[in-house]
C-alpha cells in the first residue's frame, strides 16, 4: 500500500464515482495524500477538497490532459495545478469542445459495425455530458450484452484498427505542459508503458517532454507490470526525471489496481513529492 496516490479519475471524467465518493474511499484505504486527476477536466476539485477536509486526506489539484504526439494520444498529468488559471481553464475547454465530434464520429464507425444506438447509450453513461469518452461507449456497449466487460471493449472495439475507433487530434504536447506550468503545477506523463514505442522512441519522447518542461515520469501505475516499472526507473535516473506513482483508479470493476495499491518506488528514484511540505507531515 501506498500514502500517496497522484491519478484517480471521478464522474467528472471517465470514473464511476463522484468525487467525494473518490476521496472517501482512498481514506478508507489509508491513502493520505491524494491527486484527482480526471480528464481534461477540473470540475471534481472543489468538491473533493471538501471531503478531503473532512476525511483528513490532503488534496493535490490535478488534471489529466489528452496530447497528440506524430499521431499517437499521449496522457499528461497536471499536479499542483491552480484550476482557475485562465490559459489552462481555455485549454481544457477546448478540448472537451471536440469531444463531442469525436463521439459523433465514433458513433458512426460502430453503426457500420451494426451497434446501433451507441452515442445515446454513450452520453447516458456519462455524468458529464462534456466529457463523453470511449468509456462511455464501452459501459453502453458492456450494458447492451454486446461484449462481457469493459476491458474486452476496449480491445475488440475501441483501440486503433478496431470497429469503433477513430483518430483525434488532441492538445499539442507543448500547449499540455505549457498550461500546467503557467497554472503553478508539475506535468508528469502518465502511464508510459502503455504506448506503443521501441526504447529509442520513448527516449526521444522523455527528452522532449523534459526539454518542454516536463517535471516527471509514472514509474508506477495501474497499467504497468513489474517489468514495466524496472524500465521506467531506469529512465527516470538516466534523464534526471522525478518519479511518480498512481493507480489511475476509475472505479470498482473496472481499475487494474485499487487506490493506493501499489508498492513503493523502486530505489534511485527522485520521487516527485520529495520536496513537498506536506509530505513530511505523513511520511
Amino acid at each position: 500500500m501506498s500514502l500517496i496516490d497522484l491519478h484517480c479519475h471521478s464522474t467528472r471524467s471517465d470514473g464511476l464515482l463522484a468525487p467525494a465518493e473518490v476521496v472517501r474511499h482512498a481514506a478508507a484505504r489509508g491513502v493520505k495524500v491524494l491527486a484527482l486527476t480526471d480528464h481534461d477536466e477540473t470540475g471534481g476539485l472543489a468538491e473533493a477538497r471538501a471531503a478531503a477536509q473532512e476525511c483528513g486526506v490532503t488534496l493535490v489539484n490535478g488534471v489529466e490532459i489528452s496530447v497528440t504526439r506524430n499521431n499517437q494520444t499521449l496522457h499528461v498529468l497536471g499536479l499542483g495545478i491552480d484550476p482557475e488559471h485562465a490559459g489552462l481553464a481555455q485549454g481544457l475547454a477546448g478540448i472537451r469542445a471536440s469531444r463531442r465530434a469525436r463521439a459523433e464520429r465514433m458513433a458512426v464507425a460502430l453503426e457500420k459495425a451494426g451497434i446501433r444506438g451507441s452515442l445515446e447509450g454513450a452520453y447516458a453513461h456519462a455524468s458529464n455530458p462534456d466529457m463523453v469518452g470511449r468509456t462511455h461507449f464501452a459501459r453502453f456497449l458492456v450494458a447492451s450484452g454486446v461484449v462481457k466487460d469493459v476491458r474486452s471493449v476496449f480491445k475488440k472495439y475501441l483501440v486503433s484498427g478496431k470497429p469503433g475507433y477513430v483518430s483525434h487530434q488532441w492538445a499539442g504536447l507543448a500547449d499540455a505542459i505549457g498550461w500546467i506550468i503557467a497554472a503553478g503545477g508539475m506535468a508528469v506523463l502518465a502511464h508510459p508503458g502503455r504506448y506503443k514505442m521501441n526504447a529509442k522512441q520513448m527516449r526521444l519522447l522523455l527528452r522532449e517532454f523534459k526539454g518542454l518542461g516536463g517535471t516527471g515520469i509514472e514509474v508506477v501505475s495501474g497499467s504497468h507490470t513489474v517489468e514495466h516499472v524496472a524500465i521506467f526507473a531506469r529512465y527516470a535516473r538516466e534523464l534526471d526525471l522525478r518519479a511518480s506513482g498512481g493507480s489511475d483508479y476509475h472505479g470498482p470493476g473496472e481499475s487494474y489496481m485499487d487506490l493506493g495499491g501499489f508498492a513503493a518506488l523502486p530505489p534511485g528514484c527522485t520521487p516527485l513529492w520529495h520536496d513537498w511540505d506536506v509530505m513530511r507531515a505523513v511520511l
